[in-house]
């Protein structure tokens, strides 16, 4: 088995071009796996997803299956979905509520805090069995900030909050826009898979560069559907130009920062949306003007992308989640956000705003995804080119806490997660880590 050690990284990944191999390589996909996947901090889910006592959710950390429960004192943890006894799954459903967890292959029966409850016809072990040596096996660090929950299998990974560090602010604030910084991740999830790898999403994540060719179509939408012409697609023109910064922070996240360019008021920046206007004068009427149109402001989320490395992206009011299934195969998963403390009449505008940018942006992503693995299959031509911005000196936007600053069409934030991945790809022969 090949570890992080057998390649030659400072080829793959130089200042300005990345390797095609770090897209297409099977093996290292397979090292992505452990080192990247549970070997850093990686998102799990959100705590309002599993709400109440034996609440679960299944979900996957790389390749491990993991059922995250909460018991009855609260305590959350992350189990492997795997008995201990012919290693079949013992958790089917995506989520649910239930005080135990029965193999359906032979019926050994697991509480939520992991622990082997009943085997059936037990007088068929000796007196040496141990059910407390059996149970379902857990990660061994799961630690939640402000409600989303994260996990890791690597003893040597500094704490969650020194692992989020900057990107753990923004994170503070797009929880805070929410009336009482009370979120809620119930209100349904989106999924879809591309073909491609799951770098393909990351690359994309924080970069302005593509907006006006690969959504053409949403930005044409945009301008004829708005009065004012300028109204959300004056980017489109001069991306350059435009009052859209990008921000690199140590440990591979990245930020784009929208905010600025969107005028006075987000909510009247949105795109028109079915039924927006008659719940907001709804809502306007039973809470009074001034407190609708405070409230108003908040629903949309923030003007803002923010990408926690590896696999957590916050866009506007919803959580994107990418789990990488193969090498050439990815699936993202976008969770509509609720205000906990706000009337129905507000979370259901901010559903309809939700829906906007997944029917109509994301599509044009995934296509770009799958036109960009056909483009990696010709190994011939083996470099991918992240150069732009490169020429310029960024010394004077890096802040105290070293996070880099620049144009949102600048892909520093390309090469400053490829930084950060090609660190963690080679911590084979240091990093601790549970198996």
């Amino acid at each position: 088995m090949k570890t992080g050690a057998d390649y030659d990284w400072d080829h793959l990944i130089q200042e300005r071009r990345v390797h095609r191999d770090v897209y297409t390589d099977p093996d290292l996909f397979e090292i992505e796996m452990r080192r990247i996947w549970g070997g850093v901090w990686t998102y799990l889910c959100h705590e309002s997803e599993i709400p109440e006592k034996n609440s679960f959710k299944r979900v996957t950390m790389g390749k491990r299956d993991l059922i995250v429960t909460r018991d009855k004192e609260g305590v959350i943890r992350a189990l492997y979905n795997r008995c201990a006894h012919r290693a079949s799954t013992v958790c089917q459903e995506h989520s649910g509520k239930s005080a135990t967890f029965v193999c359906p292959y032979h019926g050994w029966s697991y509480g939520v805090k992991g622990n082997l409850i009943g085997v059936p016809m037990p007088e068929g072990y000796g007196e040496d069995f141990d059910k407390s040596l059996l149970g379902l096996r857990q990660v061994p660090r799961v630690e939640s900030f402000k409600g989303f929950v994260f996990a890791t299998v690597n003893h040597a990974m500094p704490s969650l909050i020194d692992y989020l560090g900057i990107a753990g602010d923004v994170l503070t604030d797009f929880i805070n826009r929410a009336p009482n910084g009370k979120l809620e991740l119930g209100a349904g999830a989106w999924r879809n898979t591309y073909t491609g790898n799951w770098k393909l999403a990351w690359d994309n994540a924080a970069d302005m560069y593509h907006v006006p060719f690969a959504h053409r179509s949403l930005v044409e939408m945009t301008l004829a559907r708005s009065a004012d012409k300028d109204a959300g697609a004056s980017y489109a023109r001069k991306p350059d130009a435009a009052n859209i910064d990008s921000w690199s922070f140590e440990g591979g996240h990245t930020y784009l920062y929208h905010r600025p360019g969107m005028g006075p008021s987000i909510f009247e920046r949105a795109r028109p949306a079915p039924g927006t206007e008659i719940w907001a004068n709804q809502l306007r009427k039973n809470i009074g003007d001034a407190e609708a149109e405070e409230l108003l402001e908040r629903v949309p989320g923030q003007g803002m992308n923010l990408n926690i490395f590896p696999n957590l992206m916050i866009l506007a009011s919803q959580v994107q989640v990418i789990d990488p299934i193969t090498v050439d195969k990815t699936q993202l998963t976008w969770y509509a956000t609720s205000l906990a403390d706000a009337p129905d009449e507000a979370n259901v505008i901010r559903m309809r705003i939700a829906e906007d940018f997944p029917n109509f942006g994301e599509v044009d992503d995934l296509e770009m995804f799958r036109r960009c693995w056909d483009g990696l299959q010709m190994d011939e031509v083996e470099w991918l080119d992240c150069s732009r911005g490169a020429h310029l000196s960024l010394k004077d936007t890096i802040d105290e806490r070293g996070a880099i600053k620049a144009s949102g069409t600048n892909e520093h934030t390309v090469r400053g997660y490829l930084g950060a991945y090609k660190q963690y790809m080679q911590q084979d022969a240091g990093a601790k880590t549970a198996v």
